[in-house]
């Protein structure tokens, strides 16, 4: 007979088992996310790998043109953005290979001392000469492949050195004329994790205050101090981007249009670390008892609307209008809070609360002195009697996009 489990054990299985479930469909997310984001570089290195062959083969005779695909896919591999300078670090790194590893072998001949040898000599000599990490790990590869080939494979040095050229001259055909990846899109996906972020803690934040729940604010404070991955994908896609608007005619009509983007990592990083300000801050609020004014907490809101609102128009290439009024109501509404009144801390938040503001308008394209003029205009409508609780709008509300 089948023991039953108790109503609390059985509950606990419940959770247990739903936990499983939601993980797992996390991780599938995650996954079909990672393979979406890595279809067009996939596409991309595959086209390269099979035309480098054919040139190298068809093209120049080389009978087996392995290294062609090898640099090709290598190129595209690196870090987006540098994949110029990759194919010229492949390039120079094989011809330092080249002849280091055919002076030495001439006078020394092969062996396993000769390799090791050969191999010391192409790194510190590269090291001396102020070539970069991938210019000394090609010299030291292709020294390698002298020593252990030479004896068998008559003319290795120049298939080699030809066949770097091919492979990253490929990889750049591919990227710039036969496969360009949309820049903007490219940067919209890469900008969806960072922004979202900042959103999220300064959403955690305001309904901590309105809570007083202190953990909650910690825990926002925690997550946006590990933002280095999402601000790295950022920062390597505005490179990327610039990169493709420079190589592919296809996409030079989009430089305009990342000239916003471009502009933006500068203020995106400094609009994270003055938010990390704020929420530490806010920590000391509720630690310290102080008061916490309702339109504070409307204020960091108003806060993450704006930074949705960015996202979203940068997205569609609108001019960020609607970011930048709510990034102006939250200065509003803290300046509400200042005067209803706050402790130390809670004046710091206030202080944020404006810097951060400032940052965000200056992310969508004006000034810094315009934004700090527009923000101290909104902090000060408070002192004027009969004065509205936010900015007027310059667009019809009634046409503004949801934030949520």
């Amino acid at each position: 007979m089948r023991r039953r489990l108790p109503d609390r054990d059985s509950a606990r299985v419940s959770e247990a088992v739903a936990q499983v479930r939601q993980r797992g469909r996390a991780t599938l997310s995650d996954r079909v996310h990672r393979v979406r984001m890595a279809l067009g570089l996939a596409l991309q290195a595959g086209l390269a790998a099979g035309l480098s062959w054919i040139a190298a083969h068809e093209l120049l005779g080389h009978p087996q043109p392995v290294f062609a695909p090898i640099a090709a896919v290598g190129t595209l591999a690196a870090s987006v953005g540098q994949r110029f300078r990759r194919t010229v670090e492949l390039i120079t790194g094989v011809a330092a290979g080249v002849a280091i590893g055919d002076v030495l072998v001439h006078f020394l001949g092969t062996g396993p001392w000769q390799l090791s040898l050969v191999v010391t000599v192409a790194i510190l000599l590269t090291i001396f000469a102020g070539g970069s990490v991938g210019i000394v790990i090609q010299a030291a590869a292709t020294a390698v492949l002298i020593v252990t080939l030479s004896p068998t494979v008559e003319a290795l040095e120049v298939p080699r050195f030809v066949d770097a050229f091919v492979g990253g001259g490929v990889a750049l055909l591919v990227t710039a004329i036969l496969l360009p990846l949309n820049p903007l899109r490219v940067l919209n996906r890469a900008a969806r994790p960072a922004l979202d972020l900042l959103a999220d803690q300064l959403d955690a934040t305001a309904e901590g205050l309105r809570d007083r729940d202190r953990e909650k604010i910690q825990a926002a404070m925690e997550r946006l101090r590990n933002n280095k991955d999402e601000l790295a994908t950022l920062n390597e896609a505005i490179e990327g981007a610039k990169e493709t608007a420079t190589l592919s005619p296809t996409r030079w009509h989009r430089r305009g249009e990342l000239t916003h983007y471009a502009d933006s990592a500068d203020p995106i990083d400094r609009t994270m670390r003055n938010s990390g300000t704020l929420i530490r801050r806010a920590v000391t609020m509720l630690e310290d008892d102080e008061p916490v004014p309702e339109p504070l907490p409307q204020a960091i809101e108003h806060l993450a609307a704006a930074v949705r609102l960015l996202k979203r128009e940068f997205a569609q290439g609108h001019e960020p209008e609607y970011a930048r009024e709510r990034s102006l109501r939250a200065v509003s509404e803290a300046g509400r809070a200042y005067a209803v009144g706050v402790g130390f801390s809670g004046s710091v938040v206030v202080a944020q609360v404006r810097t951060t503001a400032s940052d965000l308008m200056v992310t969508s394209g004006i000034s810094q002195e315009e934004a700090n003029q527009l923000v101290r205009q909104s902090f000060g409508e408070i002192d004027r009697p009969g004065a509205p609780p936010g900015p007027r709008p310059t667009t019809n509300p009634a046409t503004a996009p949801p934030v949520g």
